[in-house]
C-alpha cells in the first residue's frame, strides 16, 4: 500500500484499533509511514494528558462532596455596552473517562471556536444548566456589583435541580441562600465553573454580535463592548447607543 492508502486505511479506523497497528508502521522503512504512527502514539499521549487535566477538575469538585453541586461564573462585568451574563452549571461528576468534558478550561484561555463546540457539549451533558443576563439599565440602576452577585443568584434560582452547594469564581455570593464556596481561579480549577464560564462567555459573544448588525458603528462583533481603542473613539464620534453603560462612560464623554 502506497502512503495515501495507509493513510486513508489509518483514519477509517478507531482509537484502539489505531493504536494495535502504530508499532508496525513506526517500524516501516518509509518515513511518512513512520511519522503517521508515531504521530498516532503522540496524539493518544495528547489525550491522555487531557483526561488527566479534566478528571482533576472534575475530582476537584467532587472533594466538596457526594452532592448536587452547580458552579456559577459570570462574564461582562467590565465592558461599556451591553448585559452582564452569568451562568449556572450542574455537571453528573460521577463519569467513567469516555464521559468527560475535554477540553474545558478558563473561557479565555480557549479559542471562539472551541468555545462554541464546548457550549454545545456542556448544554447536552449537563444535568442542569441556566443562564441569566441584566441589561445596562439595570447596571446603570443599580451597579455593576449588584448585578454580577444578582446574576447568579437568578441563574441558580431557574435550575431544574437544587444544589446542595454552589461555588462560584472567585467571591461568595450573597444572599443565596445555597451553600456557597468560592474559588480563587475556580475556572482553571473547578469542571463545574469551568462550564459556567464557557456557556456565559458564547452566549455574551453571539448577543454582542446581533448587536453589531443594529448598532454597526461601534465593531461590537469584535471588542464585545470592551473599551477598545476603536469602541472608545466611535463612541466620541457618534455619541452613544441605546446598550451603553452610562454610568461607564463618566470619563470618556
Amino acid at each position: 500500500m502506497n502512503f495515501k492508502d495507509i493513510k486513508q486505511y489509518v483514519s477509517l479506523k478507531d482509537e484502539k484499533e489505531q493504536l494495535e497497528i502504530a508499532d508496525s508502521l513506526i517500524t516501516d522503512s518509509r518515513k511518512n509511514v513512520s511519522s503517521l504512527g508515531k504521530q498516532i502514539l503522540k496524539n493518544k499521549e495528547k489525550k491522555d494528558q487531557e483526561i488527566k487535566r479534566v478528571r482533576g477538575m472534575y475530582n476537584f469538585d467532587k472533594n466538596f462532596g457526594d452532592i448536587i453541586i452547580a458552579g456559577v461564573d459570570e462574564v461582562g462585568r467590565g465592558p461599556l455596552a451591553g448585559p452582564i451574563v452569568g451562568a449556572a452549571v450542574i455537571l453528573n461528576l460521577n463519569v467513567v473517562d469516555s464521559e468527560l468534558i475535554l477540553g474545558i478550561n478558563d473561557s479565555k484561555k480557549l479559542s471562539p471556536k472551541k468555545r462554541e463546540e464546548l457550549s454545545k457539549i456542556i448544554k447536552e451533558k449537563a444535568l442542569s444548566y441556566e443562564i441569566a443576563e441584566l441589561d445596562n439599565r439595570e447596571i446603570d440602576e443599580k451597579g455593576i456589583g449588584w448585578c454580577n452577585n444578582e446574576i447568579f443568584k437568578i441563574a441558580c434560582s431557574r435550575l431544574n435541580k437544587k444544589p446542595a452547594l454552589v461555588i462560584s469564581d472567585g467571591y461568595a455570593v450573597k444572599g443565596l441562600n445555597i451553600r456557597n464556596n468560592f474559588v480563587v481561579k475556580g475556572d482553571a480549577k473547578s469542571a463545574s465553573i469551568a462550564c459556567a464560564s464557557i456557556i456565559a462567555k458564547v452566549y455574551r459573544d453571539e448577543l454582542m454580535h446581533k448587536y453589531a448588525d443594529k448598532y454597526p458603528q461601534y465593531g461590537f462583533e469584535s471588542n464585545v463592548g470592551y473599551g477598545s481603542t476603536g469602541h472608545i473613539e466611535a463612541i466620541k464620534k457618534n455619541g452613544v447607543c441605546p446598550i451603553h453603560r452610562m454610568s461607564f462612560l463618566k470619563n470618556i464623554i
